[in-house]
């Protein structure tokens, strides 16, 4: 018996079958929760083709995951494995357990997603199961519902097993493994007892990961258009978190307060943040993913907050600015900011059709190893171009260690799985959306910086999408010089006096 059921059977209540009969009676008349096609549906089907192009004939099996104990009582909010969002359009905490299968066909593939429907009311999961029961954790939509949404077919999972598995050595089988581990190790024995051969499965399962990964690399435009919600959600985070800096700075712990005050509204305007917000005040700038946020918040401190909400649609932003809780830059502060500044406009301009992924770094960077050098802080006898050269120098690391941008989407760096000529040496193309985000960070500890710039780090991240003759950025209306920073601040202030 596994601990979840265990622990159902813990809970259960004895009954009467009187009292059963009781509480099935008497509910008016459940309404369709699906009462249109989902605007994702079209793009999502567009996906799937292009993913049964790609592997003809093959069964094509993508879980959403399972939901995981929390507290030895409740569940963890559910978010639905990247690959299924992408490929069936659902997000949020849709849909725990489900399946989606890509089932070979004569001229491609049927789409196929196997989940849990809403239970009747006269079953004992409606009112007796509290991981799934309607009267626990709500309604969940029926076969019907599900089919109209997405444009699909729906089955219950309990059938997804036997149909999944039933010709594994004639029909190849590709599962996305690292969805839902349960499942995986249950269909890899199912597929070997079918005939699979049990050292191809792995091989098989990254070919089919690593298409679905790249896949994600340039956005559709609906994809896009949920980019630009998740941008603006975060700029309303960003002014609400402005607006309560001073009490940030009166209040113990004003570091948990930043963070609390973002997610706040990450939690109202979306699903939630879409990764841990940083809310690095002072010499907490410096570590790179400071997300303890246990510190306290000083008048005269920077407050570098990392943060970006994640829409229903579980598409991310991920915007960082370098706040004064002053309001106003010291000179010290403000010189380390320009620096900053400049560095994240040259990458900003190199990105465009025909680039390399990797020039909106080497542009950056340069400005960075150029101010560097001009303060004195690289080595004796090093220039510009010494510190450039990747297989000699690099001194510059030292106070910017990150690479200066990444893919952005459904998951905050997306399309991990594919390799260095798809992504760092690929050029860039229409509809990739990307973030450009150069910093630099002076440990309160280094005694290689000036005294004055100890303690200072400074990152500037904005996203942007690469159109037909450049790029856009999403979040230009987020002010980023130190003037307009400085502005902007004052402003939000003012409306919240």
């Amino acid at each position: 018996m596994s601990e979840e059921q265990k622990q159902a059977e813990n809970r259960a209540r004895p009954t009467t079958e009187e009292f059963r009969r009781f509480v099935r009676e008497d509910w008016a008349e459940r309404r369709p929760q699906a009462t249109g096609q989902s605007p994702a549906a079209p793009y999502a089907a567009a996906r799937r083709a292009a993913v049964s192009a790609a592997f003809p004939g093959d069964r094509l099996v993508v879980p959403a995951g399972g939901l995981k104990v929390r507290s030895n009582d409740t569940d963890y909010v559910f978010r639905p494995h990247t690959a299924f969002a992408h490929l069936t359009g659902l997000g949020a905490d849709r849909e725990p357990d489900a399946v989606l299968v890509l089932e070979p066909t004569a001229d491609g593939h049927e789409a196929v997603l196997y989940f849990r429907p809403l239970g009747e009311r006269d079953s004992d999961e409606f009112f007796a199961d509290a991981r799934y029961g309607e009267f626990w954790v709500g309604a969940r939509p029926s076969l019907a519902d599900i089919e109209l949404e997405l444009g699909v077919t729906a089955r219950h999972i309990d059938e997804f097993e036997a149909a999944v598995a039933k010709d594994a050595g004639e029909v190849t089988v590709r599962l996305v493994r690292d969805a839902d581990r349960e499942l995986s190790a249950t269909l890899d024995d199912a597929r070997v007892e079918n005939g699979a051969e049990r050292e191809t499965l792995a091989e098989l399962d990254d070919a089919l990961a690593h298409a679905l990964s790249v896949l994600r690399l340039t956005k559709d435009e609906w994809e896009v258009e949920q980019m630009r919600e998740a941008v603006a959600a975060t700029h309303g985070g960003f002014e609400a978190v402005i607006a309560e800096l001073e009490t940030a700075a009166e209040l113990g712990r004003g570091e948990r307060w930043i963070e609390g005050i973002f997610g706040l509204h990450a939690r109202h305007q979306g699903n939630g943040v879409g990764y841990d917000s940083i809310a690095a005040a002072g010499d907490h700038a410096n570590t790179l993913h400071w997300i303890k946020n246990t510190g306290d918040v000083a008048e005269g401190d920077l407050v570098l907050l990392d943060a970006g909400v994640e829409v229903d649609s579980l598409f991310t932003a991920d915007i960082t600015r370098t706040l004064p809780v002053s309001g106003t830059f010291t000179d010290a502060q403000r010189e380390v900011y320009d620096a900053v500044y400049a560095a994240q406009e040259a990458g900003i301009a190199a990105a465009k059709p025909g680039a390399k992924f990797s020039d909106i770094h080497a542009a950056a960077i340069r400005v960075i190893a150029e101010h560097l050098h001009a303060w004195g802080l690289l080595p004796e006898g090093v220039s510009v171009e010494d510190t450039l050269d990747t297989d000699h120098g690099q001194y510059h690391r030292r106070w910017m260690v990150h690479g200066t941008s990444h893919h952005l989407g459904l998951d905050v760096h997306d399309c991990a799985l594919a390799t260095r000529a798809e992504y760092m040496d690929a050029e860039l193309e229409p509809g990739m959306v990307l973030t450009v985000e150069p910093g630099l960070y002076f440990k309160a500890d280094d005694l290689k910086v000036p005294e004055r710039f100890r303690g200072i780090g400074v990152r500037i991240e904005d996203d942007i999408v690469i159109t037909a003759d450049g790029n856009e950025n999403l979040s230009a209306a987020m002010p980023r010089s130190s003037a307009d920073v400085e502005a902007w601040i004052a402003e939000v202030r003012e409306e919240n006096a």
